[in-house]
C-alpha cells in the first residue's frame, strides 16, 4: 500500500477561521487529487511575541500550508492563503512572492486582503481555479465570515452564548492549539458545523469557559474608562482564563473603538477593534496602529502582543492606541 502523502497545515490557530480555513482546505487538496492518499497534520499560529513568522523546522511535510496567517519565505512552502492587510512583511516581500505563484506549480500563493475570512477565500479559489466545489461546507463557510467580519445584526447577537455555533467558536479560541485542530477538522468535513458544535466534547469544554465570561464580562463592565469616543479597558492586573468578543460594545453601545489590555499566562495582549454598531464611520486602520507594535490584522480590528512580563509596556501602548482613536 502506498504511504499517504505527509501534509502540513499551519493555520491561524484559537481562531474559529483558522479553524474553517484548515477545513476547506483539506476538502481542496483531497479534491484536486482524489485517488491520492494524504495524511494532514495541523499546527496553531499566534501573533505572539516572537512569532513574526512560521518557524522554518514547522514545515516539514511533502506539502506545506500557511492559512490565515503572516507568510513565510520558505522553499518548503506549497501553498499559502490570507486576508490580513498585514499579510507581509513588506511590499517587496509581498511582490516576490506573487511573482512566485504557480497554479500547477510547487507554489500556490493565494492573497486577497479585501476578503472578509480566509475561508471565504480559499472557498472561492477551490471553486474558480480548480473546479472545486464546497457545497456542503457552505454552512460552515458562512459562519467563518459572519464571526471574523463580526457581520452580526447587533452587539447583544454577537455575544449571543446561546447558539451553538458561537459556543463552539468560544471552545476553538479557548483550546485551538494542533491536537484541538487535529480532533475538529475531520468532524467538520463529515458533519454540518452546528452539528460539531453540539459535539458532547464541545458542549462539556464550553460549560468552564461560560463561567470565565461571565467574569470577563462583569470585568469589563467594571474596569472600562470612556474616553471620547473610545472605552479602554485595562484587564492586566490578573490572568484571564477566557474573553468575550464584542461585549465591550454591547455594554459600551455609544463607543466606536475598544482598545483593551489583556494578560494571558504566555502573553500580554492589547486588542483594538472598531464598533460596526456605532453608526459612526471608521476613520482609523488598526490594522497600520497595531502593526507599528509588531503586531497586525485588520483596519476594522487588529492585536499586539507582548512578553507576560511587560505589562507595563502594553498598558502604555493602550492608552497611545486610545488617544490617537479619539483623535
Amino acid at each position: 500500500m502506498q504511504k499517504p502523502k505527509n501534509v502540513v497545515v499551519a493555520t491561524h490557530g484559537h481562531c474559529f477561521d483558522g479553524m474553517a480555513s484548515a477545513a476547506v482546505f483539506n476538502h481542496l487538496v483531497r479534491s484536486i487529487a482524489p485517488k491520492e492518499q494524504r495524511s494532514f497534520r495541523y499546527r496553531s499560529c499566534g501573533y505572539s511575541p516572537g512569532m513574526s513568522m512560521i518557524p522554518e523546522a514547522w514545515l516539514d511535510g511533502e506539502e506545506n500550508a500557511i492559512l490565515d496567517f503572516r507568510y513565510t519565505k520558505s522553499s518548503r512552502l506549497t501553498w499559502f492563503f490570507d486576508h490580513h492587510v498585514t499579510g507581509f512583511g513588506s511590499v517587496q516581500e509581498r511582490d516576490e512572492a506573487l511573482e512566485l505563484h504557480q497554479i500547477d506549480g510547487p507554489t500556490r500563493v493565494f492573497y486577497e486582503p479585501t476578503y472578509s475570512s480566509c475561508t471565504k477565500l480559499i472557498a472561492d479559489i477551490a471553486h474558480k481555479h480548480f473546479d472545486v466545489k464546497c457545497d456542503d461546507l457552505q454552512p460552515l463557510i458562512k459562519w467563518a465570515d459572519v464571526i471574523d467580519s463580526a457581520r452580526f445584526t447587533s452587539a447583544e447577537q454577537a455575544v449571543d452564548r446561546s447558539e451553538p455555533v458561537l459556543q463552539l467558536a468560544a471552545v476553538i479560541e479557548h483550546h485551538g492549539d494542533g491536537a484541538f485542530l487535529q480532533s475538529v477538522v475531520p468532524k467538520l468535513l463529515e458533519r454540518p458545523v452546528e452539528d460539531v458544535a453540539r459535539d458532547p466534547q464541545v458542549v462539556q469544554l464550553f460549560r468552564p469557559i461560560s463561567v470565565a465570561q461571565d467574569a470577563f464580562a462583569a470585568r469589563v463592565k467594571e474596569s472600562g474608562v470612556v474616553m471620547g469616543s473610545v472605552v479602554l479597558v485595562d484587564l492586566a492586573d490578573t490572568v484571564m482564563d477566557a474573553s468575550l468578543k464584542f461585549i465591550a460594545y454591547a455594554l459600551y453601545p455609544r463607543c466606536v473603538y475598544s482598545v483593551t489590555v489583556l494578560r494571558a499566562k504566555n502573553h500580554c495582549k492589547v486588542s483594538v477593534g472598531y464598533n460596526p454598531w456605532s453608526g459612526v464611520q471608521r476613520r482609523h486602520d488598526i490594522a497600520s496602529i497595531c502593526r507599528r507594535y509588531d503586531g497586525g490584522g485588520h483596519p476594522v480590528v487588529g492585536a499586539a502582543t507582548f512578553p507576560p512580563s511587560d505589562v507595563a509596556r502594553a498598558r502604555e501602548v493602550a492608552a497611545t492606541i486610545a488617544r490617537e482613536l479619539d483623535s
